[in-house]
């Protein structure tokens, strides 16, 4: 019996150095469910690609000459929604990662990773999971506040609004009614000191999944 092809993936590489691109563009053509539509080396291009090319995975640099890799995700996503945004950076610094992800990055590998890292990472994100370098992995905790345990149930429902759950699909897997479920996520939201619900699901998205490579 033979196995089902990988479905397609979609990849726009964003980064301002051609070098840095071309060596990546080389290395995900190696990999026959990869195709990278589309490269910009700015953030104007960037967006207008996107219109072009629709892309599932955007691969994008922190450090862009004319703004912000960060900010450049947060409009990307503002465009495209369900779009997946790769981080690829030579920075570890725990504050660029968790900034990321608030704006809505699903993970975040550094450029010196093995190419098979790289890949992982792409793999990861487009499947709708997330990813941190190893490294990037052990400075984020590391670096961390401790935070106030949640109850079994409380991990349980952010787990769910990470798995992208309404609450009533939530309520009628764990036999609760709405109004509990909102008041779990109130509960949560205190807890884990956090504004808003656009704020928890970034938060739930980043923890409540195994984070692969780590």
């Amino acid at each position: 019996m033979t196995a089902m092809p990988q479905p397609e993936i979609r990849i726009l590489l964003v980064d301002d150095h051609p070098m840095v691109r071309d060596g990546l563009r080389a290395r995900l053509h190696t990999v026959p469910h990869f195709q990278v539509v589309g490269e910009a080396g700015h953030a104007d291009e960037a967006l207008a690609a996107l219109a072009a090319t629709t892309p599932s995975v955007v691969v994008l640099d922190v450090g862009l000459k004319d703004q912000n890799g960060i900010e450049l995700a947060r409009a990307l996503l503002d465009r495209q929604p369900d779009l997946r945004v790769l981080m690829f950076s030579m920075y570890d610094n725990p504050e660029y990662v968790q900034r990321a992800l608030q704006a809505g990055a699903r993970g975040y590998v550094l450029k010196d990773a093995p190419a098979s890292e790289i890949v992982a990472a792409i793999d990861a994100v487009a499947a709708g999971g997330t990813f941190l370098s190893p490294a990037v992995s052990r400075r984020l905790f590391r670096n961390q506040a401790p935070r106030p345990l949640l109850s079994p149930r409380e991990s349980e429902i952010l787990a769910a609004i990470g798995r992208g759950e309404s609450s009533k699909q939530m309520a009628r897997t764990l036999g609760l009614s709405v109004r509990t479920i909102e008041t779990h996520r109130q509960n949560i939201k205190r807890k884990l000191e956090l504004e808003g619900q656009a704020e928890l699901i970034r938060y739930a998205v980043a923890h409540s999944q195994p984070l692969r490579g780590s």
